[in-house]
């Protein structure tokens, strides 16, 4: 099992002090182009992987879904999104992505938001959900960019001419990266694209779509501190489909 920060007491309290906890996805600024990805969800089953206060598992349902499965590791998570549900069509199960057995062919669409990176065994996992999905079934995931994820110093250099640029810092060594954010010692599993994109394919799963995510001109009028993720990508969307 890798590292639960999310029940961290510190940790938690922190991180539902964010926007995108306080909004849900209408506070989180690459929704609109993840939202794009999600096919027509009217009576079909989805599979949440990683679904923190449950937010994309309401959202499912409101859209058409006819049932909706959220997995989260985090005991806090789970409480949280079963205390802000009323719906009996979706369900919400503590467990670990990594050792959690998910159901044959039983989901149209797997979803995962800024999860995957916590994942040690990725390829165990995608494996798991090329099972869970029906043939054309689809994945559809965002996770943190590997780019913003390689600095072990994660602060602004600035040259000579006072440009800003971000320390790009062993992106082919792969493995645990330890950050502090929100709290001290936060482990995620830096991967670079092209492995993160062969292991969904090694799963029989087949690549439709891959962005690598930066605010429109609109979102930075709205919101002025988003035009420093123009600097680097920060988020890494992707999309495959089961084709048997």
């Amino acid at each position: 099992m890798g590292q639960n920060i999310y029940d961290v007491p510190e940790f938690f309290e922190r991180y539902s002090r964010l926007r995108r906890s306080i909004e849900g996805l209408a506070g989180a600024p690459e929704w609109p182009s993840l939202r794009a990805l999600v096919p027509d969800l009217h009576g079909r089953r989805v599979l949440d992987l990683g679904s923190g206060f449950g937010w994309f598992c309401r959202w499912a349902r409101e859209n058409g879904a006819a049932q909706v499965l959220g997995i989260d590791v985090s005991e806090n998570m789970v409480e949280r999104a079963r205390s802000m549900t009323s719906d009996a069509k979706i369900t919400y199960m503590n467990a670990d992505l990594e050792r959690v057995d998910l159901p044959s062919a039983s989901f149209e669409l797997a979803f995962s938001s800024l999860a995957l990176h916590y994942i040690e065994d990725l390829s165990g996992l995608m494996a798991k959900v090329h099972g869970a999905l029906v043939p054309t079934g689809q994945l559809v995931v965002s996770m943190e960019h590997p780019i913003y994820m390689a600095p072990s110093h994660p602060e602004w250099m600035v040259t000579a001419d006072g440009r800003k640029t971000w320390p790009l810092d062993g992106y082919a060594i792969e493995g645990p990266r330890t950050t502090d954010w929100l709290t001290r010692g936060v482990v995620k599993r830096h991967r670079t694209i092209g492995t993160i994109l062969s292991t969904v394919i090694r799963a029989g799963l087949t690549i439709t779509h891959v962005e690598e995510w930066a605010p429109t001109d609109e979102q930075i009028a709205e919101r002025p501190e988003l035009a420093e993720e123009r600097e680097r990508p920060m988020f890494f969307l992707f999309a495959a489909r089961r084709d048997r």
